[in-house]
């Protein structure tokens, strides 16, 4: 039986105004349903007089939901939160701590870090410093089985958040915000995390938590900041959701990723990517000489249905795939495509011979759809991207052949494999010993390199077929080639089993 998920409120700055929030509150749940939780980051008390307060902390008014809150970020507000470790304010109204890990009895995990950054010495009783955000990462990723948190509670922003994501408003996320919350949201890799402080809302695109195709999928991560309570703005301030606790949540649901995610934003310049881990080097194969080009060109499922581990009151559409910017020959819709050529189709990618190929099974993967950056790829199509590339390598191996993958992001429309940061040009070299190969291209790359290296006397000696146009054939030779492998391939067709 699937787990029921739990219904979370989160807010920003309530800046004392309790009736304006827990009213808000009770309005809410009267028409929705009740909710489990009330998160609360930014300043939670304000300037104004205690009066409201104390009607709280009394007891002559109480809060509708049992609500958890962050401590001081200013002097001013020091007062209420005498302990350090955490302690009840008020019937319903917990104050979480300094720092630390709250795991409730469904088992949803809460990372919560109260104040403002301080690299000064001693710290002031409304920040933290570098020792608490280390202090924090240790706690939680020494362990080999750490995936990360359900929850990240900040009230500042973490710095860079807004790079590869949509515009982030008047908030110049380059110089507003804690490195050290970066520092700490990467390492936690929350599925959420919220904050506060900067009076307004945003809610930046998902980004991922894995370098696509070096690491194994894993979830992806959504920042909200939120408005002050009651601005007159009308800025969004609470914010609605549901969510399954990750300890309780198959791995396969936990890492899709929504349609629209990005890069990580706290990778600035690509390096840490180059850095990533690889994936595993396939077995070694006998060898004998043959050439297989992987054109490695990936999509988003065919048909989307915008579905993501995001459980909200008003889910976002899934953005339309991009069109392209003139004829394309790989997208399989398009009137250009030579469908003669396609020899197997699956979920999200297709197999074509190539046009004018080194040889008579050299073939290419490619997606159903118009896509230029595998930024942009879910999980289920790279998966099936390496579904192909182990078949196609049992395929070839069955017939004592060796087959080669190489890849060029340099004046192609289609998209192609990728292992660097947006928008850079490079050429990709995989072997089936494992050996991978990366260049990064700066200016007047051959575009036929890779074919011209294979055909070369070295290698394939076949220097006469360097040039694909040398090589074509009539359009009754290319079908009789594609009957050919697609008679040979059966066997060993993984689509066949869906």
């Amino acid at each position: 039986m699937a787990q029921k998920p739990l219904r979370l409120l989160a807010c920003g700055d309530v800046e004392g105004k309790f009736d304006v929030l827990f009213n808000r509150v009770r309005a809410i749940q009267k028409k929705s349903g009740n909710f489990d939780l009330l998160l609360c980051v930014g300043n939670f008390f304000g300037s104004t007089p205690d009066a409201e307060w104390e009607k709280y902390k009394t007891g002559i008014k109480k809060a509708p939901i049992q609500t958890y809150v962050l401590g001081a970020n200013n002097q001013e507000t020091v007062k209420y939160f005498q302990d350090a470790d955490g302690c009840e304010l008020a019937e319903n109204i917990t104050y979480l701590g300094r720092k630390g890990i709250f795991t409730g009895s469904s088992g949803l995990q809460i990372v919560y870090l109260s104040g403002t950054e301080s690299l000064n010495e001693p710290v002031p009783g409304y920040s933290f410093s570098p020792k608490d955000v280390s202090s924090l990462r240790t706690m939680l990723c020494s362990t080999s089985q750490f995936k990360g948190v359900d929850i990240l509670l900040t009230s500042p922003w973490p710095k860079y958040v807004g790079n590869f994501g949509n515009s982030s408003g008047e908030v110049d996320t380059k110089k507003c915000g804690s490195a050290l919350v970066s520092s700490l949201a990467t390492d936690l890799k929350p599925r959420y995390h919220f904050a506060a402080l900067e009076k307004t809302y945003y809610e930046r695109l998902p980004y991922r938590n894995h370098i696509v195709l070096q690491e194994n999928a894993q979830h992806a991560t959504r920042f909200i900041a939120l408005a002050n309570v009651g601005n007159p703005e009308k800025k969004k301030y609470l914010y609605a959701f549901s969510i399954v606790p990750m300890k309780l949540m198959e791995t396969a649901e936990l890492v899709k990723q929504p349609p629209d995610v990005t890069e990580n934003p706290y990778r600035k310049s690509g390096k840490e990517a180059s850095m990533g881990k690889q994936i595993s080097a396939p077995e070694e194969e006998s060898a004998c000489q043959f050439f297989f080009d992987l054109n490695e060109k990936q999509g988003r499922k065919r048909s989307s249905t915008g579905r993501d581990n995001k459980s909200s009151p008003h889910p976002k559409q899934p953005r339309k795939p991009p069109q392209p910017p003139g004829p394309c020959w790989f997208c399989l819709a398009s009137p250009e495509v030579e469908k003669h050529l396609v020899v197997n189709i699956g979920t999200h990618c297709y197999l074509a011979l190539a046009k004018g190929g080194l040889s008579d099974d050299h073939v290419l993967i490619l997606p159903i759809g118009h896509y230029q950056s595998v930024v942009e790829l879910s999980t289920e199509v790279v998966e099936e991207v390496e579904k192909y590339k182990v078949t196609l390598r049992r395929f070839f191996k069955s017939r004592g052949k060796r087959c080669v993958l190489f890849e060029r992001n340099y004046k192609s429309h289609h998209l192609q494999l990728q292992i660097a940061q947006p928008g850079a040009a490079y050429f990709y070299v995989e072997l089936d010993t494992g050996e991978k190969l990366f260049h990064r291209i700066k200016k007047n790359f051959p575009l036929q390199f890779g074919r011209e290296v294979l055909a070369s006397e070295a290698i394939l000696n076949i220097p006469d077929k360097s040039d694909w146009r040398q090589c074509q054939l009539s359009k009754e030779e290319e079908e009789m080639l594609a009957r050919r492998f697609r008679k040979d391939f059966e066997p060993f067709d993984f689509t066949l089993d869906d």
